[in-house]
């Protein structure tokens, strides 16, 4: 009996070459509308779906495979239903090529109406997906282009798909078709979501990207998982190595966190960020990139070997051999690697390089496994605005104050809480992070700036949450802090605006606080 292939695809990648080896080999070729339209045009033989159902395209095409000689090829059990499959005349189908409707492109589109979206969303494909991957011991379902290859070379070697071919093309199969009804049900339950209200339910499909080491500890597996529906090239997570060795768990989760605040820095003046453990440990802003890479350096030198540094700029031969020089680094993110720095560079396998776009590519949920469940927030976006700050003392910030409040407050936003940031120049001075008092973050972000020989007379603090008392100000006020910048909205915030006058501290509320658990 003569072997028969069903295909209606919308994304025609590869679709010539897996025709033709399928017809090269005796196999039927069924098809539909569009895609029988041009495999025709590429003067290959194939037979109507219409003709061979002896029922015709319905409704402007919206029903075309939804006859019972289509599906009972598909579904049919051998040799248990050949008596009906010879009673109605259906020949089976062995092999499926579907791909959906593009739904997500459609909805992706400026200006896309629920009309077009509507129109866009596939019946018949998911049905006869879904139909060949539940008899998967029979049938061969393709929906990845990729896959066309086990194909061909099955039929040009004459030798039939294994069973684990079967069930892993059915494993996609099923994934494909979820991942569609996913877009669908978000595109609905978006429609009609209040703005800035978390939905009712949340769909995730995500794809591993790469299998890595390890997790934060060598007993712990893990992976890099990227969402399907985002297939944004210029994101950290989808740039490959310019060069180095392949980036662990922990590489990942401090690069990001590094590119994160240096994106928030803005791109007036160049900027570089060192992280350690997923905290900044130095951060600097100057009118050339070495000068802030310099003083981003001097800010920790201590933590900043084996951290991860950030840069908004191109990274030059010479930049790239002051930083080997100076200290041992895991990764450098950069928008731009000259060739010459990256033959530097590649001398030294253990640094890794990734060049990645300086914008803001943020999922629109955080996400946090807890026992039993998930926490689940929006991301914290919101840096300041300037009518949104409140001067409360009597002393004003000084325009080089306001500038620094303001570059120690973006910083502070990116580090763990309790975070306490020292600043001057656009310069780090001393950070503390992580500590559950915020007097001991303030305590150790001085430690800091004294061990890397910083003074902090005259220099700003910026405070990630409020001071419930007036302790860290005046710890930051015996360290010589003049200015200081904090969401406010304390109890004690009459106390603590008093004692600040009381020491002639300019201080200013921003009505937000920044935690960072």
């Amino acid at each position: 009996m003569t072997k028969k292939a069903l295909i209606s695809v919308s994304d025609k990648t590869g679709l010539v070459e897996l025709a033709k080896a399928l017809t090269d080999n005796g196999v039927e070729i069924l098809s539909t509308g569009g895609t029988a339209a041009y495999l025709r045009s590429q003067n290959l033989s194939i037979r109507d779906v219409a003709e061979y159902t002896q029922f015709p395209e319905i409704m402007q095409g919206r029903v075309k495979t939804l006859h019972p000689k289509i599906h009972g090829g598909i579904l049919a059990r051998l040799p248990e239903d050949n008596a009906i499959m010879q009673q109605l005349d259906i020949d089976i189908i062995d092999y499926v090529i579907v791909n959906l409707y593009p739904f997500k492109e459609t909805i992706a589109k400026e200006g896309c109406t629920p009309e077009e979206a509507i129109e866009n969303i596939d019946i018949g494909g998911p049905t006869l997906i879904r139909a060949a991957a539940k008899n998967k011991e029979r049938v061969a379902v393709f929906v990845d282009p990729k896959d066309y290859v086990l194909l061909i070379h099955a039929l040009n070697h004459k030798i039939p798909l294994s069973a684990d071919d079967h069930w892993q093309l059915a494993s996609t199969a099923f994934a494909h078709t979820a991942e569609y009804d996913r877009l669908i049900a978000d595109y609905f339950l978006q429609a009609k979501q209040a703005k800035n209200t978390l939905p009712a339910m949340l769909h995730f499909s995500l794809e591993q990207k790469n299998s890595l080491r390890y997790g934060e500890n060598s007993h712990q597996q893990a992976g890099l998982y990227v969402a399907t529906s985002d297939n944004d090239s210029d994101t950290l997570a989808m740039r490959p190595l310019l060069q180095g060795k392949t980036l662990s768990y922990n590489n990942l989760a401090d690069s990001d966190a590094a590119w994160a605040c240096l994106v928030a820095l803005g791109a007036d003046k160049k900027a570089c960020v060192i992280v350690k453990h997923a905290n900044p440990c130095g951060v600097a802003k100057a009118e050339t990139l070495r000068e802030a890479y310099q003083k981003a350096y001097a800010s920790d030198p201590t933590s900043a070997f084996g951290g991860i540094i950030a840069l908004n700029d191109t990274l030059t031969a010479a930049l790239a051999q002051t930083i080997l020089e100076q200290q041992f680094v895991e990764v450098i993110l950069a928008p731009h690697f000259d060739a010459a720095a990256l033959a530097i560079l590649q001398k030294k396998p253990n640094v890794r390089c990734l060049q990645v776009a300086l914008r803001e590519h943020r999922p629109r949920y955080e996400l946090k496994a807890i026992s039993g469940g998930y926490l689940v927030q929006t991301v914290d976006k919101p840096l300041l605005l300037n009518d949104e700050l409140k001067v409360v003392t009597t002393l004003s910030p000084t325009t080089a104050q306001w500038q620094d409040l303001k570059f120690a407050w973006c910083v502070a936003k990116y580090v763990k809480s309790n975070a306490i940031v020292y600043a001057t120049h656009e310069q780090t001075l001393g950070i503390g992070a992580g500590q559950m008092s915020r007097i001991d973050s303030a305590r150790i972000a001085a430690i800091k700036a004294k061990d890397a020989q910083f003074s902090l007379q005259g220099a700003v603090m910026a405070s990630d949450a409020f001071f419930p008392f007036s302790d860290s100000l005046e710890s930051a006020h015996a360290e010589g802090i003049s200015a200081i910048i904090q969401p406010g909205g304390a109890m004690r915030d009459e106390e603590i605006i008093a004692r600040a006058n009381a020491l002639k501290l300019a201080m200013v509320f921003t009505g937000m606080r920044h935690f960072k658990h």
